[in-house]
């Protein structure tokens, strides 16, 4: 039996892990569960997998769980241990108790439980890309030293790895990874009505059910961008042999051409208890829950290039991707606070590319092009870029997006 510990339980990610957890008893125990502060979501996931240790990021939500487990639970041996210091949350990462962690923590938040599982040399279950993107260096070289062994459960990045024979690749074997993307909500949307894009309609995802920040970066295609810096680090391959294309029907997860002119592809529904599954059983199969996919019923399968004009966000990313050094992570950063600061209504839609070329724009200034040499470099830097991004997003909310100035691709 393999013992599990999910960070970001309460998230789409892990609510859809448990769900397949849920279904092989036999085969894997939840050993430790981590939320920020939907007590409600990790109450019922307690009662029902009963975790040794769970953690909460937010002390005022820990200390409701703490109570309601006092008052509720009245056998004090079923009683899990509580966690919410900063540096013992991340510690759960490395317990010895845990055979696989799931890093599902969405954004660099997750990334000091990724960095302890990696270095622990513990199995990962990678969904927290801004991991890569932060310290992909760092994260990789760690990985070989402690024997760590990072599996992909973004479907883009577990389609290729299923589509590799060994899942990673030969060099001289494949010409290029091809990442899919559905191309959002606003892929057909007149680009004069993007200025009355709300929250809403950017969380209304055509294919996936997401949570909200990460259906924002679909709907900019930032998380695209985010993506193909992971497949770089994750099957070592230069971005240049990493293509991006646009499939509405999401019924390709991505494919991997080869230098013999073959394509393959892994397809699916687009559920992502599939991947999950996948990386949960490696190298075998178990049921996800997940119907077939019907072949009959796929009317069709339609691919074009991505609009860098229609979604800018994905065209910084790959500027971020050829600058090198803190670029990747000062993007994500900015990403981050433009993206969150949109959800609060303090933004526009329009305008989250603006405060990330600003951000960019001055960091290259500096030192973008010196990559960080540790973890703690890594957060030092990701907090200046949120500093700045903050600043600078202050001043382009107060203007009118028709005094924004139009995106430039940088030559």
């Amino acid at each position: 039996m393999k013992s599990i510990a999910i960070f970001g339980s309460t998230g789409s990610i892990g609510i859809n892990t448990l769900a397949v957890i849920k279904l092989h008893p036999s085969r894997y125990r939840v050993e430790t569960l981590v939320a920020h502060s939907q007590i409600d979501v990790l109450w019922a996931q307690i009662a029902e997998f009963s975790p040794r240790k769970v953690g909460v990021a937010d002390p005022q939500s820990a200390a409701v769980l703490r109570a309601r487990i006092k008052s509720e639970i009245s056998d004090k041996t079923r009683h899990p241990e509580v966690v919410d210091d900063p540096v013992a949350l991340a510690a759960l990462a490395a317990d010895h108790a845990v055979d696989c962690v799931v890093a599902a923590i969405v954004g660099v938040a997750g990334l000091a439980s990724t960095w302890a599982a990696v270095r622990a040399g513990k199995q990962v279950l990678l969904a927290n890309k801004e991991s890569l993107v932060a310290a992909g260096q760092l994260m990789m070289s760690a990985a070989i030293a402690s024997g760590a062994m990072i599996l992909p459960i973004d479907s883009e990045h577990n389609a290729i790895f299923q589509c590799l024979p060994t899942g990673i690749p030969a060099p001289q074997a494949v010409q290029k990874l091809i990442l899919t993307a559905s191309g959002g909500p606003f892929r057909t949307l007149p680009l004069d009505q993007f200025d009355g894009i709300t929250p809403q309609d950017a969380c209304r995802h055509p294919n996936w059910v997401m949570g909200r920040k990460i259906s924002v970066d679909s709907a900019t295609m930032m998380n695209k961008g985010l993506e193909v810096i992971e497949a770089a680090w994750l099957f070592a391959m230069p971005p240049t042999r990493i293509d991006v294309v646009v499939h509405p029907e999401s019924v390709i997860h991505s494919m991997v051409q080869f230098v013999d002119g073959s394509v393959l592809a892994q397809l699916g529904r687009p559920d992502m208890r599939t991947p999950i599954a996948h990386a949960l059983a490696w190298p075998e199969r178990i049921d996800s829950g997940v119907a077939p996919l019907d072949l009959c019923a796929v009317t069709g399968l339609h691919f074009e290039a991505p609009d860098l004009q229609r979604f800018p966000c994905l065209r910084l990313a790959f500027d971020a991707i050829e600058q090198g050094g803190i670029a990747p992570l000062v993007i994500n950063a900015a990403n981050e606070i433009a993206v969150a600061a949109f959800l609060d209504h303090r933004l526009r839609f329009k305008q989250i590319p603006h405060v990330i070329e600003a951000t960019l724009d001055a960091a290259l200034a500096g030192t973008g092009t010196v990559a960080p040499e540790s973890i703690e470099e890594v957060l030092v830097k990701d907090a200046w870029a949120r500093q700045r991004a903050q600043s600078i997003l202050v001043g382009i909310a107060a203007q009118t997006l028709t005094k924004v100035p139009t995106m430039e691709h940088r030559a």
